[in-house]
């Protein structure tokens, strides 16, 4: 007789024809005296006489087969996945078979929460993994509850994901699946390890990836994990990468699983110390040597206690890389020479493609992706198989390297790099890319693999460094830490000339360039001649010629890190005293909230057209400039503005990223729609921040003392725009002084979570110094309020 139901003291590897790959591996690992939470499994013998006593298992069988035939076909698929897993419900359980299930979780506790994950017949083996594509299911509580999730699962066998995956596989036989009901560890700390490194078949690294909360999070791709390298066999701890884990997931009583935001000070803390990296990749190694092969860990912290939840084969390490594309047009040249550089993630699955891209938002959009296509999207989950099936390679915002769509990709051998973070921005529907995904990167054009050789110098500990063209477009992540101490928060300069351009650019811990004011380099270039007044003498080539040198002397010198150019903020007071300036300049009463900025641009198209040929220009040879424009008050001027950068030769260079200042108020509410409009970051100017929120001349001389950064309405509002700017996905920075010269203020914005802070050269030493303190104090603060 069938066995219905099988504890895991029961089972072993060699059970996976009945207890599934996951079950049967659970109870392998149980056997050896790992640290497993208890369990049972109803048998795939179970789920198959139920479903021939629900009178559908030969229909099953013959609708899968016709289904997988059709599995290029989007419509097609759905609908004959939908008739399969509706012939599943319709079966249901058993009467004995419910009686068998119910007594079973009665043995692991009255109402205790458990975990309901599938385990088919096929999953988890050495060659598939079928890496969360059949359905799980944390914290469910009460026996009627564990029925459900149990069809659940079942279903789950005929999900469109599943019916692609296996005909991908070349997988024909009569699917059939097992379900594991497991104890749940409620984890405050979750993951998934790598014995082996995947992206490379290293097997002298272990990469560990960690997150708080239930580690439903890491092998989704829904946050920005921790990754930790450990050498192997002396277990040290080679690299470290502290991500964003912007939420957790975690039980609640009433049996559902709970997502929590987390504040920006907790999502950027570390998940795991040193001490705890290193014990756990001896229990990985531990795993690795009971099996005799590299392996895929799941694992949970609780209660001080580590937990393995599952281990299975890696099933890409010994497939060989896919063949390399024919040497073809290779794209622009970027710096050095080479292709240029769209952008930089995680090397998640190797190999070489080129392709145009499709950026979809939701698996739903599958069907707008052709064959041969890059498939950029935001994340993906195991609903997006279908489409990564028909993709040249796959390139995504967010994820790990053990999240599933690296997983999948890997073994469906699609190149794929994932955690570019802003690759659904950077990226646009149309445009010939080429992806490696040995290497985390994505080229401009068409690339053959001797170029990307060449030009491959990417140092393995910087395998989520962000781009030259992305380095500032969002958030960028926290350097890796290999030996000495780094900085979460970049610093950056405010330049105003070109003449010590080079010498600041050499000095040590300066991430790049946040201001360059423009109104200087105006003034030297064109020798205190009023810009419109070199126009009016004929003297545009002059304009052009004078200010991209001055320009690219700055680019060059700071290459390939960022160079936030500021446009020309005319402030009439200022611009009468040039030469020929009277012509052009109104005179006003308070200039400091007159005529300047984004207005005056829609005001003076022509001028402002030529600031951008001369920016369009200085990026063909040093593609690190980008633009930002300042004093914006209004939407409607704001969207005038950039259409006008859209219409202009600056508008179609690739990798241009559009920042404004924040010094009107107005900002703080407007956040979402100028992210909207295609804005990638705001840089916060204090002092007309200041100036206007107190109500203060910022030049007076009389009123001087009421003007005061750290005033508790200046830091609210400071506040509000780096929270609406992080909800809004984009970048937040803050040029100025303060954070220099008082560290209670450099530690309200590193908690507030800034990404940077632009300061004179001469206040870079300090401003390092006083986020570093800042950042290990809070740092300290979410150790000691989590216990650890």
């Amino acid at each position: 007789m069938a066995t219905l139901i099988a504890w895991f003291d029961e089972l072993a590897a060699s059970d996976t024809a009945t207890a599934g790959g996951k079950g049967a591996n659970l109870g392998e690992l149980t056997a050896a005296g790992l640290p497993v939470p208890p369990g049972f499994v109803v048998t795939a013998d179970a789920y198959l006489a139920a479903m021939e006593e629900g009178g559908v298992r030969d229909e099953l069988r013959t609708g899968f087969d016709e289904a997988r035939a059709r599995a290029d076909d989007p419509a097609a698929l759905a609908e004959a996945a939908e008739r399969l897993r509706s012939l599943v419900r319709r079966a249901g359980v058993p009467g004995s078979l419910r009686e068998q299930v119910l007594g079973a979780y009665r043995r692991l506790g009255d109402d205790v929460p458990v975990a309901v994950r599938s385990s088919a017949t096929s999953e988890d083996t050495a060659g598939t993994s079928f890496a969360g594509m059949h359905e799980t299911f944390a914290n469910v509580v009460g026996g009627d509850a564990v029925l459900d999730r149990l069809v659940d699962c079942w279903a789950s066998l005929f999900g469109e994901r599943v019916i692609a995956y296996r005909a991908g596989r070349g997988l024909t036989e009569e699917p059939a699946i097992a379900v594991v009901v497991q104890r749940l560890v409620d984890a405050e700390r979750a993951g998934v390890m790598f014995t082996a490194d995947p992206s490379t078949g290293d097997r002298d690294r272990i990469v560990i990836e960690a997150a708080f909360g239930l580690g439903e999070v890491v092998v989704s791709g829904q946050v920005e994990p921790d990754t930790y390298v450990v050498a192997k066999p002396s277990f040290q701890v080679r690299q470290v990468r502290v991500g964003h884990k912007a939420h957790k997931l975690t039980g609640a009583p009433d049996g559902i699983v709970a997502r929590v935001e987390l504040p920006d000070v907790e999502a950027d803390a570390r998940v795991l110390r040193d001490e705890e990296v290193v014990e756990l990749a001896r229990l990985g190694a531990r795993i690795e040597e009971h099996y005799g092969a590299p392996q895929d860990v799941e694992w949970a912290i609780a209660g001080g206690e580590t937990y393995v939840l599952q281990a299975r084969p890696i099933t890409t390490l010994d497939r060989p890389a896919p063949a390399e594309e024919e040497p073809g047009r290779d794209g622009e040249e970027g710096e050095g020479g080479g292709p240029t550089v769209l952008l930089r993630g995680l090397a998640a699955s190797p190999g070489l493609a080129t392709g145009r891209v499709r950026v979809l938002r939701s698996p739903q959009d599958g069907h707008r992706l052709e064959r041969g296509e890059i498939l950029v999207a935001p994340m993906t989950n195991p609903d997006w198989v279908p489409t990564i099936r028909r993709s040249a390679a796959v390139v995504t915002d967010g994820g790990g390297m053990t999240c599933h769509a690296a997983i999948v990709s890997r073994e469906l051998g699609v190149p794929c790099v994932v955690g570019a973070r802003t690759a659904t921005t950077a990226l646009r529907d149309g445009e010939l890319v080429t992806v490696d995904g040995g290497q985390g990167v994505v080229y401009e054009g068409e690339v053959g693999a001797a170029a990307v050789a060449a030009t491959t110098t990417v140092a393995a500990t910087t395998t989520a460094a962000a781009a030259t063209a992305t380095a500032a477009a969002a958030p960028a992540p926290p350097p890796v830490v290999d030996g000495g101490e780094a900085l979460a928060t970049r610093i950056y300069v405010n330049l105003a000339m070109a003449d010590n351009a080079e010498e600041v650019a050499a000095r040590p811990g300066i991430d790049g360039v946040g201001l360059l004011r423009a109104e200087f380099m105006i003034t030297d270039a064109l020798g205190g001649v009023h810009p419109r007044e070199l126009l009016r003498r004929g003297g545009r080539d002059e304009f052009l010629d004078r200010m991209s040198a001055s320009l690219l002397r700055i680019t060059r010198a700071f290459a390939p890190r960022p160079v936030v150019y500021r446009t020309i903020d005319f402030r009439t007071n200022e611009f009468r005293g040039l030469e020929g300036g009277e012509r052009f300049e109104p005179v006003e009463g308070n200039p400091m909230i007159g005529y300047r900025g984004c207005y005056r641009y829609i005001r003076e198209p022509d001028l402002f057209a030529l600031e951008l040929e001369l920016l369009a220009r200085v990026r063909e040879e040093t593609p690190n400039l980008h633009l930002m424009i300042p004093f914006v008050r209004t939407a409607w001027e704001l969207e005038a503005c950039l259409e006008a950068i859209d219409a202009s030769p600056l508008g179609r260079s690739r990798g241009l990223l559009r920042w404004v200042m924040a010094e009107v108020p107005s900002v703080v509410y407007r956040i979402p729609e100028y992210a909207a409009m295609g804005v990638d970051g705001v840089s916060i100017g204090s002092n007309d921040l200041t100036q206007l929120m107190l109500g203060v001349d910022r030049d007076s001389t009389v009123c001087a003392e009421l003007f005061d950064e750290s005033d508790e309405a200046v830091l609210d509002a400071i506040a509000r725009i780096i929270t609406a700017c992080h909800d809004a996905g984009i970048t937040s920075s803050l040029c100025g002084q303060a954070p220099s010269n008082d560290p209670s203020f450099a530690e309200h914005l590193v908690r507030l979570g800034i990404d940077s802070i632009s300061v004179n050269p001469d206040a870079v030493p300090a401003a390092r110094r006083v986020v570093a303190t800042a950042e290990r104090r809070l740092l300290l603060d979410a150790v000691r309020r989590s216990g650890g």
